[in-house]
């Protein structure tokens, strides 16, 4: 079965940016990211701007692909949460709803269990959103409306854009 294509909303991405900015709070993090299983941030809160977030959210993305792969070779379906200790910063990757990949980078103002704890609330809450979201989108392919957030936009407008 192909999968639906899956569209932010504004809500959505309000209510998921609230989330992870009180996680942040919660969990005493320095930044949090969300990053979708192909590599591309969704959104980041905290000390964002030390980080090449591109390259951050693509390696995160393959780290995951790559655990999978591991996960597969020795019988599982995957490994649904990664840690990765450092001399300063920690980090702590979770998969949430099967869709989305949550990062919390924290240091030793913060311990393991209270991020995993805070991690577990709030990867409810974003998995309930992005439920909602794939149940819009499979709403919306059903019905014959899909939405192409880029449909407006011509050749024209890309060629006037690079010109």
């Amino acid at each position: 079965m192909p999968t639906s294509q899956m569209v932010m909303y504004e809500d959505e991405y309000k209510r998921v940016n609230y989330i992870i900015e009180r996680l942040l709070t919660e969990a005493n993090s320095k930044v949090i990211f969300l990053v979708d299983k192909n590599g591309q941030l969704i959104s980041g809160v905290g000390d964002t701007d030390r980080f090449d977030t591109t390259s951050l959210a693509s390696l995160t993305a393959g780290n995951i692909a790559a655990t999978g792969g591991l996960a597969k070779l020795i019988g599982e379906k995957e490994f649904s949460i990664l840690f990765h200790e450092g001399e300063k910063d920690n980090l702590h990757i979770s998969i949430v709803g099967g869709r989305v990949i949550l990062v919390v980078l924290f240091d030793n103002r913060s311990s393991l269990g209270l991020v995993r704890l805070r991690v577990k609330k709030a990867s409810e809450e974003l998995t309930a959103i992005f439920d909602g979201l794939k149940k819009k989108a499979e709403e919306k392919e059903r019905n014959g409306d899909i939405e192409f957030p880029f449909a407006e936009i011509t050749d024209d407008d890309i060629d006037n854009l690079f010109s």
